[in-house]
């Protein structure tokens, strides 16, 4: 399948996954709606860091995901719908579980029942490997146990649920999308890369929580294509998709590299209060992605330390709008 001269629409749009996503698609040729959360200050989010012949080229719409009416309006006339948008902090989530349960799971529910009531060729839902908790087996591959640690992972249990279920009970063209760690320019503050980047960059202590778990990052542009792909293919309906590196890290390692990347002589102070609670911390992911591999033929490109170099070249001219001296959740 070919998206071009097809319509799409990228929810969550001005994030940060979101806007990589909607400025490959215009770069692509194809007709880009962005749906994303209404404010009174019409911010668009990071769309506003996007070349101007590109934003030029997108039409924004305003609204939530917690509105039917919203998002029947919106889907109307869509061919292919990307499925970011999501409340994704899991810090956040342990202190506003039901706003996190309500956009997630109702927000999906409206897009896929939306979705089911026009015609449509696909919706790429997504997902994310917190949804798995603690590695029981690695590589994690899509037949792994999901276990929700954190109100946000439990959320996004119940998204991929009713994705799958609408699969099942409506025959709706739904594929998973199921990212680990992704990291690259304009990620926010409240994940790790960005915290320790900019912290690296402007002093000489660095506040971390724990530095024991290993994750798996995949830089934002190999992501972006993973999505096009998993769009594009008609080997995808009914189906979940482990995007990620292959390869594992701690965080603690990881600090080390960006420390020699950015030239840094930095201490580690450990703060209780950046640490998940003892039973909800995910200690190790790890991703497999032969599925995605062998059905659309999709690996990264962008090695880690090439990946970071990238993303700290885009810190050293942005880390002052980032607040380094404290914890962002």
């Amino acid at each position: 399948m070919s998206l071009k001269t097809k319509t799409v629409l990228v929810t969550g749009a001005g994030g940060f996954v979101g806007s990589h996503l909607v400025e490959e698609l215009v770069k692509k040729g194809y007709n880009v709606k962005c749906f994303i959360r209404y404010n009174s200050r019409n911010d668009a989010g990071f769309l506003k860091d996007i070349n101007s012949s590109i934003f030029d080229n997108i039409e924004i719409i305003s609204g939530d995901l917690r509105d039917y009416h919203a998002i029947y309006q919106c889907i109307k006339g869509v061919n292919i719908v990307f499925h970011l948008g999501a409340l994704i902090a899991i810090p956040y989530s342990y202190k506003h579980p039901k706003d996190v349960i309500d956009i997630n799971i109702n927000g999906t529910f409206n897009i896929l029942n939306a979705a089911k009531n026009v015609s449509i060729d696909k919706i790429v839902h997504t997902s994310t490997s917190e949804v798995y908790g603690t590695a029981q087996y690695v590589p994690i591959d899509e037949k792994h146990p999901l276990h929700a640690q954190s109100p946000y992972s439990a959320s996004k249990i119940g998204a991929d649920k009713i994705a799958e279920s609408f699969y099942c009970s409506y025959n709706l063209p739904v594929a998973t999308i199921r990212p680990f760690n992704i990291y690259g320019p304009r990620q926010s503050a409240r994940a790790v890369i960005p915290t320790i980047i900019s912290q690296a960059l402007t002093q000489s202590t660095i506040h971390l929580g724990s530095l024991t778990p290993t994750r798996d990052y995949t830089f934002v542009k190999d992501t972006v294509d993973a999505f096009i792909k998993i769009a594009e293919s008609d080997n995808t309906i009914g189906k979940t998709y482990n995007i990620g590196s292959n390869k594992e890290i701690s965080i603690g390692d990881l600090a080390q590299i960006i420390f020699k990347l950015t030239n840094s002589d930095c201490t580690i102070i450990q703060e209780q209060k950046r640490m998940r609670p003892q039973k909800s911390e995910v200690e190790r992911l790890w991703a497999d992605s032969t599925q995605a591999w062998n059905d659309i033929k999709w690996k990264p490109s962008i090695s880690l330390k090439e990946g970071l170099s990238k993303t700290i070249s885009w810190f050293k001219t942005r880390f002052q709008n980032y607040q380094t001296k404290e914890y962002v959740i």
